[in-house]
């Protein structure tokens, strides 16, 4: 492709959503949202007419989603719960019935209540710690701006009308919308907002198209028509490119996709290493749809199944049968593979459409995770007695997050005897024989672990959690993110604390951080003891692939030369001067 040579290459970074790289014409689609400028008091003889007209917003806006769910592609149909979350929240209390009680106090019309309610919303989501938490208000804007498209009568995106093959650019992406694209029409997409934990990156690595979020300017820099360069492994999208950037991706793209099918025709073969030590490598997973991905990229089965989902953007709790359901899908889809289901983990009432938004001055160390459940001991025993039914059809795991003492585990206990007790007296098929493990991600349970491990099956750190927590750093603040070093001293002693009490006692060791899924890491995770790695499904065959490669003996020599240092710069010149050839090799381009 010719470049004029007076025109500026311009490159920005983002947050890669989905990993691939494409080059083509932009295409800019106007969704930035609408603009509330038509704000009004209403008289209290018009607010049931006022009422009504919001409440026929909303009912057009659940049959377009719905519309949308019923012409998605084949290739998205497992996909379809998020967009089903979208239609339930649309009349979610928190976004639906406090628009029209905010309405009612204070005679405002429909749009400029919405507003306030959603502005309010986002607020209380953004304050959380949890990444995914986070990305639901993102949810919450995607639906509300469906609701005031249809109060001022603007038609919606239309994905699907695009004719041309190009790469999509805007302020943001709806999963309804991402649900429409055409894989023949669009080799990628970028966007001002979202992130790897949304809705829409989730989609985009299900269809796998390059996707890069979190921009902010790129609407304002990029024009109909420019040629750019979208690198979703790294994040980085460029404009105008040059001579020489052009023949660089050209090349990047080859090698990936070289690399990709390389990597991908082996994916399930075992993660054998050259010395004949056989490791599980799993799948994380929140959606009962993603299991088919796990299965599709080589994983040994559910590492973690984060339950959260099934609570989220609803006006209820989910009713055991309902939880049930859902895990006997995941269940029954794995065999004879282990389905390990991690019990609720939110940040109290406020992650849930069923509470009121009580707003914590430090969420991240507040009524989280096993603190929560053990506080609503009923929400609790509806989901334990869901997973003990479940289990009654597979090999079931469960894990405990937030795990900081003893009393903690003893009192989980306790209601898993006493669910099973309440099964069995119900005379409904249960199984209670199942391995029970703890969540180490924070320093106190690294300290205990010795004590709590006779009282468990297995332990699995996550190091997300465990890196902030133990470094006092809040990867979401843009100061001190950089700092977020997995590779940190602190944390590989940490982590070789708890190896070498798992080795004493003879529990099982995992790891289900994001540490876990990157090739580079895992020498020396295998040199630490780590029995199992689990990870998001498409770093499975990339990871599996390096563990073919290694010899356990020489990782166990490389992680006692590790231990001895004492600064993340120095653990990581050691890292590339003993495996760096190995990865430029085989991973230069798909990590």
């Amino acid at each position: 492709m010719a470049v004029k040579s007076d025109i500026q290459e311009i490159r920005i970074s983002g947050i890669s959503a989905s990993p691939g790289i494409c080059i083509g014409k932009a295409c800019l689609v106007d969704t930035h949202g609408v603009e509330v400028l038509n704000t009004y008091y209403i008289l209290d003889s018009d607010l049931k007419k006022e009422k009504n007209r919001f409440k026929a917003a909303v009912k057009k806006a659940k049959n377009d989603l719905r519309d949308i769910i019923k012409d998605t592609p084949k290739e998205l149909r497992q996909q379809s719960s998020i967009l089903e979350s979208h239609v339930v929240l649309l009349e979610d209390k928190l976004l639906y019935d406090k628009t029209l009680e905010t309405m009612e106090a204070e005679l405002i019309n429909a749009e400029w209540a919405l507003k306030r309610v959603v502005t309010d919303l986002k607020a209380v989501f953004n304050e959380m710690e949890d990444e995914y938490f986070r990305e639901r208000a993102n949810d919450i804007v995607q639906v509300s701006e469906r609701i005031w498209n249809k109060l001022i009568g603007a038609a919606p995106v239309d994905i699907s009308e695009i004719r041309k093959r190009v790469i999509l650019v805007a302020n943001d992406l709806s999963p309804a919308d991402t649900s429409q694209i055409q894989l023949e029409k669009v080799m990628g997409f970028i966007t001002d907002r979202g992130g790897k934990a949304s809705h829409t990156s989730i989609i985009a690595r299900s269809l796998e198209i390059p996707a890069v979020q979190g921009l902010n300017r790129a609407t304002s820099v990029i024009k109909n028509d420019d040629l750019i360069v979208l690198d979703g492994v790294a994040g980085l999208v460029i404009i105008n490119p040059t001579e020489e950037t052009l023949i660089e991706f050209e090349v990047r793209k080859e090698l990936y996709e070289v690399q990709k099918a390389q990597i991908g025709r082996q994916s399930h073969l075992d993660a054998t290493t050259t010395d004949g030590i056989t490791f599980s490598v799993m799948g994380n997973i929140e959606l009962p749809e993603e299991v088919v991905s796990v299965l599709g990229y080589g994983g040994d089965g559910i590492g973690l199944y984060r339950t959260e989902f099934q609570y989220l953007s609803r006006p209820d709790f989910p009713t055991e049968n309902e939880l049930y359901e859902k895990y006997k899908d995941v269940i029954d889809v794995m065999g004879d593979r282990p389905v390990t289901i991690r019990t609720l983990d939110v940040n109290g009432d406020k992650a849930m459409g069923n509470g009121k938004a009580v707003a914590e001055e430090n969420p991240a160390l507040g009524l989280r995770a096993i603190r929560y459940c053990l506080q609503k001991p009923d929400v609790f025993m509806t989901q334990l007695r869901a997973i003990l039914r479940a289990a009654a059809h597979g090999k079931v795991r469960l894990l405990i997050p937030m795990i900081s003492g003893m009393e903690e585990i003893t009192k989980t206990k306790a209601m898993l005897q006493a669910a099973a007790a309440e099964l069995k007296k119900e005379k409904k098929v249960y199984n209670s024989d199942i391995e029970i493990g703890i969540m180490i991600e924070v320093p106190s349970a690294v300290m205990l672990a010795d004590s709590m491990a006779p009282e468990v099956d297995f332990f699995s750190i996550g190091t997300n959690d465990l890196i902030q927590y133990s470094l006092a750093i809040d990867r979401g603040n843009r100061e001190v993110a950089h700092m977020f070093n997995p590779l940190h001293p602190a944390i590989i002693k940490m982590v070789k604390h708890v190896a070498d009490v798992s080795q004493k006692t003879g529990t099982k060791l995992y790891m289900c951080g994001e540490m876990a899924a990157d090739p580079a890491n895992i020498p020396l995770l295998l040199g630490l003891g780590i029995d199992e790695l689990s990870m998001n499904s498409q770093a499975i065959p990339a990871v599996k692939s390096m563990i073919r490669l290694l010899d356990t003996k020489a990782t166990r020599k490389f992680t006692k030369k590790v231990l001895a240092l004492n600064t993340s710069d120095e653990i990581l010149d050691l890292c590339q001067e003993s495996y760096g050839d190995l990865l430029e090799e085989h991973f230069s381009v798909v990590r």
